[in-house]
Formats: structure tokens, C-alpha cells, sequence
């Protein structure tokens, strides 16, 4: 699904190949310490993030990638119902890439759509919210590797989006 932002670069989401997980990676890494400051330092290098992209979410998940041009600039990996991941490089922010790949997700799972999000990701929690999503539940933290609390979304199909 092709469209264009305001310089006319053309935008495709496509699924995601296996010569894209570095790209992914990076994606994941940068993101994570751009829009999550409250996280811990990344432990992992790139090429072990790498090989966790290419080795379970792509094998694990329906995973799509935002290009720009030629250039990967976002992923979104669909887990059954589950939106696992979706992460923008921190240059395309708030650009309708996000909202771009939200929408290829839904198509995954046109009967729902379940996602995690820290309690301090208060940005993606307004992203989620303003697409139709729902808090249906809240963590303490011990259910993520972070140790963060988090809130439970779902977009359900018949529900206002």
C-alpha cells in the first residue's frame, strides 16, 4: 500500500524479508533510545539484535516493513492478535508512517488487535487511544523483561475507531 508524504517521497509497507533484519534492528534500537529514555541501556549489540529480528520475529510474527524509497523506516510484527512490535526510525515521527503500518497490522487481524505499552510510553498510549484502542488491563512489570509496569490495549473491529 503506496502513498506519498509532503516531499513527494513515495512510502510503501510491504512484508518484511529476511535481508531486512538488519535494518529492522536498527530500527528497534534506535526508537527504543529515542522515545524510551526511562529504559535501561541496550545490553545488546546490533548483530545480536539482528539475529533475535531474523531468528524470531520475522520467523514468529507477520512482520511489515515502512520504506521510504528503498530505505526501511518502520516495522510493525503481528503476532496472532498480538501487535508485538511497532517502531519508526526517530526521524519519521508523527509522519503517518505509525498510522500507516497500524492500519497493515489490522489487516493481519481483522478480529482484533491486543498490544502492551509501558505506563510511561504516554506518546503511544495517545497513538494507540486516538486509533481505537482500549486499556482492558494493567501490569506491574514483572511480565516484561524491563521490570516496568505496563497497560494492555485492544482494538476491537466493531468498536469506534
Amino acid at each position: 500500500m503506496p502513498s506519498e508524504n509532503e516531499t513527494g517521497d513515495e512510502t510503501l509497507i510491504r512484508p518484511a524479508r529476511t535481508g531486512d533484519a538488519a535494518a529492522i534492528a536498527r530500527i528497534h534500537m534506535d526508537s527504543r533510545a529515542a522515545t524510551m529514555p526511562y529504559l535501561p541501556p541496550q545490553r545488546r549489540s546490533h548483530d545480536e539484535v539482528t539475529r533475535w529480528v531474523r531468528e524470531v520475529v520475522l520467523k514468529d510474527c507477520h512482520t511489515l516493513v515502512a520504506l521510504r524509497g528503498t530505505r526501511p523506516v518502520g516495522y510493525a510484527a503481528v503476532d496472532g492478535d498480538l501487535l508485538d512490535h511497532l517502531y519508526l526510525r526517530p526521524d519519521v515521527l508523527r509522519q503517518g508512517l505509525g498510522t500507516l503500518l497500524l492500519t497493515g497490522a489490522k489487516h493481519l487481524s481483522p478480529a482484533g488487535l491486543s498490544l502492551h505499552v509501558f505506563q510511561q510510553n504516554t506518546g503511544a498510549q495517545a497513538f494507540y487511544r486516538h486509533h481505537g484502542f482500549a486499556v482492558v488491563g494493567c501490569g506491574d512489570g514483572s511480565g516484561n523483561m524491563e521490570g516496568l509496569p505496563e497497560m494492555t490495549l485492544r482494538w476491537d473491529p466493531g468498536a469506534r475507531d
